[in-house]
Order: C-alpha cells, then sequence, then structure tokens
C-alpha cells in the first residue's frame, strides 16, 4: 500500500500528522540529510576561511545556496547514491563533491569532509537539528501552555474550594493556586532544561584528531573545532570516543520528562475536578462523547493527553539510559537511538496540544465548588483548635477531634452549637463563628 496517514504504522505520521508535521523539518530521513548537508558545507567553507584552499566565489555562492535551498529532490538524489555507497553520510559527501563539480570547483572536492569520520557529522547535525527543534518548537509549545495556565489562574484566583488530602475532605485552598502550583513546577523545570547545554563532537575517528593533526601539524585543531562548532551555536565535547557521549543529550531528555510528569499530574487533576462536577465541558456541534451512552461528555483530552505524555516519558527513559553507554571507542547502538529522538518530541507536543483544546472547553461549575464546601464544616475544625491553642485553651486538638472525626456530617450549626460550649471570652466565639469553609482559605499571595 502506498504510505499515506491512513496506511502509517506510527500515529505520528497517521492520525497526528496534521499535529506534528511541521516536525518533519527537525527530526525525519530529509531533515537529517538537510543538517548533514549543512555541517558538511559549513565545515568545508570554515577551512576555506582558514586558507586551506582557494574556493571561487562561484562556488561558495553555490554551496551556501544548496544549504539554504536543501529539497526533497536533493534528498533522493543523496537516497540513490546510497544504494551503491550503503552509507547514508558518505552519499551526502559524494553529492556534495557532485555539486562542487557543477559549480567549477572540482580541485578542491577533497577538502569536503576532511578528516572527518561520519560521526563528526551526525554527532553535530543531530544536536543541531535537536537544538533548533527545542528553540523553534518545544520551548513556544510549553512556555505558552504554562503562560495559558497561569491566565487561568489569575481568573480564578479568588475562587474557594475544598481541598482533598488522601482523597478526604481538608482546608480549603483557592482554585487558581491549585493551578499555580503547576505553573511553577513547570516554570522551575524549563529553567533548569535551559541550563543544559546544546553539544557537539567534533574530533576526528576517535576523537583525537589522528588524521588532523598527520596531515597539518602545525595547526591547532582543537581550538580551530571548538571555533567551528561554537560558531553552529554549540559547544565542543573535548574528550570523545569516535561519538558523543550524549550526557547532555540524556539531561534534555529527562527535564523534558520530568516537564511531562507534572503534566500528567495535572492532567489528573482536571480529570478528577471534572469528575467531581467542579467543571464541565463545552459542546462541540456533532461531537459524540459515547457510542453507547448520549449523556456522556469525556474529558477525553486530558486522558489523551496522559497517554501521550506517559509514551514519550517511556522513550526519553530508554534514550537517557541508552545513549550514554557504548562499547569501547563506540558501536552502533546509538544510530538507530538517535534516529527515533523525534519520536518522544513529537508525542510530547501532540499532549500539549490536546491540553490546549482542554483548557478551552472548561466551564467552571461555582455552585458545585460552593455545595461542596457547604457540606464539609468539619474542615474549619484546624482554625478552632488553631484559636483555641492561641488562647491557651486545654486540649483544643482533642475537642475538635472528639467532636468531629468519624462522627457523620458536621454542619454549621454543629459547629457554632460546640462554639457556644467553649469557656472562652465572647469575644473569642464571634471570632470563631465567623470561620467558614468559604473564607478559611489562608493568604491570597499575588501573582
Amino acid at each position: 500500500m502506498e504510505l499515506t496517514a491512513l496506511t502509517a504504522i506510527s500515529p505520528i505520521d497517521g492520525r497526528y500528522c496534521k499535529q506534528v508535521h511541521n516536525l518533519q523539518d527537525y527530526f525525519s530521513e530529509y531533515a537529517l540529510m538537510k543538517y548533514r548537508v549543512l555541517v558538511e558545507i559549513e565545515y568545508f567553507l570554515f577551512l576555506a576561511d582558514k586558507r586551506f584552499f582557494e574556493l571561487p566565489a562561484k562556488a561558495k555562492k553555490e554551496l551556501k545556496e544548496v544549504a539554504e535551498q536543501f529539497s526533497l529532490k536533493d534528498a533522493q538524489q543523496i537516497k540513490e547514491i546510497e544504494k551503491s555507497t550503503n552509507h547514508d553520510v558518505k552519499a551526502v559527501e559524494y553529492f556534495l563533491k557532485t555539486k562542487l563539480n557543477e559549480s567549477g570547483a572540482e580541485g578542491v572536492h577533497e577538502w569536503m569532509h576532511f578528516a572527518l569520520t561520519s560521526q563528526d557529522i551526525n554527532n553535530t547535525s543531530v544536536p543541531l537539528a535537536w537544538k533548533h527543534a527545542i528553540e523553534f518548537e518545544y520551548l513556544p509549545s510549553v512556555l505558552n501552555l504554562n503562560l495559558q495556565l497561569k491566565l487561568i489562574a489569575r481568573q480564578w484566583k479568588n475562587i474557594p474550594m475544598l481541598a482533598r488530602t488522601h482523597g478526604q475532605p481538608a482546608s480549603p485552598t483557592r482554585l487558581g493556586k491549585e493551578i499555580m502550583v503547576f505553573v511553577e513546577r513547570i516554570q522551575n523545570q524549563i529553567e533548569q532544561l535551559i541550563y543544559i547545554p546544546f553539544t557537539a563532537k567534533f574530533g576526528g575517528a576517535t576523537g583525537n584528531f589522528n588524521a588532523h593533526q598527520v596531515a597539518f601539524p602545525d595547526r591547532d585543531w582543537v581550538k580551530m573545532a571548538n571555533e567551528f562548532v561554537d560558531r553552529l551555536g554549540m559547544q565542543r565535547q573535548q574528550f570523545t570516543t569516535q561519538i558523543e557521549h550524549y550526557d547532555n543529550l540524556a539531561a534534555h531528555f529527562d527535564a523534558m520528562k520530568r516537564i511531562n510528569n507534572i503534566l500528567i499530574d495535572f492532567c489528573r487533576d482536571v480529570w478528577s475536578y471534572v469528575s467531581m462536577d467542579y467543571f464541565s465541558q463545552k459542546i462541540k456541534e456533532g461531537e459524540v462523547g459515547s457510542s453507547a451512552m448520549p449523556h456522556k461528555v469525556n474529558p477525553i483530552d486530558f486522558e489523551n493527553a496522559e497517554g501521550n505524555l506517559g509514551v514519550a516519558n517511556a522513550l526519553f527513559e530508554y534514550m537517557a539510559t541508552k545513549l550514554p553507554v557504548s562499547r569501547l571507542q563506540r558501536d552502533l547502538t546509538d544510530s538507530t537511538v538517535l534516529r527515533n529522538i523525534g519520536v518522544p518530541f513529537a508525542h510530547t507536543i501532540i499532549a500539549i496540544k490536546s491540553i490546549e483544546k482542554g483548557l478551552s472547553k472548561l466551564v467552571l461549575n461555582r455552585a458545585q465548588l460552593e455545595e461542596d464546601l457547604e457540606k464539609n464544616w468539619a474542615v474549619v475544625a484546624e482554625a478552632i483548635q488553631t484559636i483555641l491553642r492561641r488562647e491557651n485553651y486545654p486540649k483544643p486538638y482533642e475537642s475538635l477531634k472528639e467532636l468531629t472525626r468519624g462522627k457523620g456530617k458536621i454542619d454549621k450549626q454543629a459547629i457554632h452549637q460546640f462554639i457556644d460550649t467553649l469557656q472562652v471570652p465572647p469575644v473569642v466565639k464571634e471570632e470563631l463563628k465567623r470561620v467558614t469553609p468559604q473564607n478559611y482559605i489562608g493568604i491570597t499571595v499575588d501573582y
């Protein structure tokens, strides 16, 4: 069958393709070729700048155009060359040598891929593509989501809500503040992610510049390699085998996994609030909630997000554990794993979009929050016993425990009758009676 959105094995290229098709610019086979071509050309031009050879202006201009205008047709041409070479990076080298010949610079084409091993290209291309995907796709997505959460938190800043610890009624809180918990957690992890450097391996067959040094022993290859990688916006790893050690890439995976865990936590909380009728959901004309139960409006966006985040985290976990481990100076196990780094990335983006969609459907059911508070007057017991402690009242905790624990429904009347029995000044009784589940919500922090 022809590969289409309906025949694709992965839902990333099938069901969800429209949501993440822009990631093809970073993680597809075409994208890998494009970044390899970019790195090969930039290194070739770097050598020309360092006066290793003279490059005609026409050839320089045309090479830059190859990098900037790399097309699917170019990628298909490289793929045809690979049928003969059976080596993907060598196919890129031959493709670029052909371009040099076409530009009339065949006399310098052996400087293309000079003294490099394929992993100098791969371990520079992949982290560069990853860097661009993080900067242009992931960070804008997760920062925008966090901004949406903060705006919702501000909107619901002063909405009192019954808290639940261990699933049981607890001291009241504010709906906005509970959302701000997630805003702060996400922001903290984003900041940690941003501090992780993007690094590349660029040092020859086994990381020692053997071929470079034997050809030009008087050149400072370490300094030049550092400068070259720096030009690409990354840092060069100074001590490597044939491949990079992937520790920083693993750190990126771990940071994204932590953010995903926070989002899973958020999805489960919102799901619970929907099940408690704290939120209803906007209905879209024509949509069906259940194939059997016509009344249902399911929180499917948060469920979809949770599933995609789980898939992403499973892959991030494996990749972060596997990639930094390689036998001796290199084995090939990293190659196929690196080709899949776009998969958890895509599932993460799909999840973020699902959460945003779910948030847009939420409708606050203020009456249900109020009803829950009114049914749980026992939660003011903490306030009463704390004020009694202040007044040096004997055994206040024990008195409130006797009144409230395991005694079924405790309403306003029961609480006020208890207050009336206390041997405290009338002004203290009045203070105690002013405490309600609706106003016992602590401090409002500005945000």
